[in-house]
C-alpha cells in the first residue's frame, strides 16, 4: 500500500507521497513513487504511482523509452503537446500494461497488477493541471470542486485535508497541511511509512521547485506530529461533557 496526495493551489501544484512498499510485514523496502521530468522554460511534468510496484515501474520505463539504445530514448512526455494528451498517453500505458499482465497470468492475475496514478504539471502558455488516472485507464482533472486527489492508503489522510484545505493558502501552508495528512496515515497504517518524497511546482516557473524528502530524523516532521497530537487531545478536552444523568436537553 502507498499514500499520495497531488493539490492544486493558485500559486501552482504541491506533491507528496510516501516510499514504503511491502509484500507482508517481514518483507518491506523504500521505493520512490515520485517521479518528475523538465524542460527548463517549457515544461514540468510529475507522476505518483500506488499499486503494484511491476506494474507502475513498467508504465515509466516505456514512458522514458528504455526499449531503445541510449542515444533515441526520447521521453515522450516531452513530446505531448498539452497536459490533457501526457495524462491520456499515460493512461494508455496504464491500462494496456495492466492488462497485458493480467491476461498472461490468467485467472490468477485478475486484479493482482491493477494501480493508479496522479499526473501534474504545467506546459509552457497553458495552466497548472491536476489528474488521476484510474486503472482502466481513463481519467478525471482536478477542479474547484475536487481539487485535490489521493490514491493509496486515502481514508486517514482525507478529512483534514476536507477541513482545512484553501486554494489560496500559501506553499508553506500547504505542505504543513499534507504533513499532518500523511502523520495521520502513518499513525493508522503500518502500510504507510516514511521516509516522505515532497515537491512544490510553483505556477509559470516551469521546473520542480522546493522539493524534500523527510526522514524519521526530519525534526521539522516530528514537531509537526508532535504538536498535532497535543492540539486533538486539548481540543478533545475543551469539548462539552457528557453525563448520563443529564436530561436530553441539557445534552443535546
Amino acid at each position: 500500500m502507498t499514500y499520495c496526495v497531488g493539490m492544486v493551489l493558485d500559486k501552482g501544484l504541491v506533491l507528496m507521497s510516501d516510499t514504503r512498499t511491502n509484500s507482508g510485514v517481514d518483507n518491506i523496502s523504500v521505493f520512490r513513487k515520485m517521479m518528475h521530468w523538465e524542460q527548463p522554460g517549457e515544461r514540468v511534468i510529475a507522476v505518483m504511482t500506488a499499486g503494484n510496484l511491476a506494474t507502475t515501474q513498467a508504465v515509466i520505463s516505456q514512458l522514458e523509452e528504455r526499449t531503445k539504445t541510449p542515444g533515441e530514448r526520447r521521453n515522450t512526455v516531452y513530446d505531448a503537446p498539452t497536459m490533457f494528451q501526457v495524462a491520456t498517453e499515460i493512461g494508455r500505458l496504464l491500462r494496456d500494461t495492466i492488462d497485458e499482465r493480467q491476461a498472461a497470468n490468467g485467472a490468477q492475475g485478475q486484479g493482482r497488477f491493477t494501480a493508479s496514478m496522479i499526473v501534474a504539471g504545467q506546459i509552457k502558455g497553458m495552466e497548472p493541471r491536476l489528474f488521476l488516472i484510474y486503472p482502466e485507464g481513463n481519467f478525471i482533472e482536478a477542479s474547484w470542486d475536487t481539487p485535490f486527489f489521493q490514491i493509496g492508503e486515502t481514508k486517514y489522510g482525507r478529512p483534514i485535508l476536507i477541513r482545512a484545505y484553501d486554494r489560496g493558502m500559501s506553499f508553506e501552508d500547504a505542505v504543513k497541511l499534507l504533513m499532518v495528512s500523511f502523520d495521520s496515515t502513518l499513525k493508522a497504517n503500518l502500510s504507510v511509512g516514511l521516509p516522505l518524497d515532497m515537491m512544490v511546482i510553483e505556477r509559470d516557473t516551469f521546473a520542480a521547485g522546493h522539493q524534500r524528502r523527510i526522514t524519521h530524523e526530519d525534526t521539522y516532521f516530528q514537531a509537526i506530529s508532535a504538536g498535532w497530537s497535543d492540539s486533538l487531545r486539548n481540543a478533545f478536552n475543551e469539548l462539552p461533557d457528557y453525563s448520563f444523568y443529564a436530561s436530553a436537553d441539557e445534552t443535546a
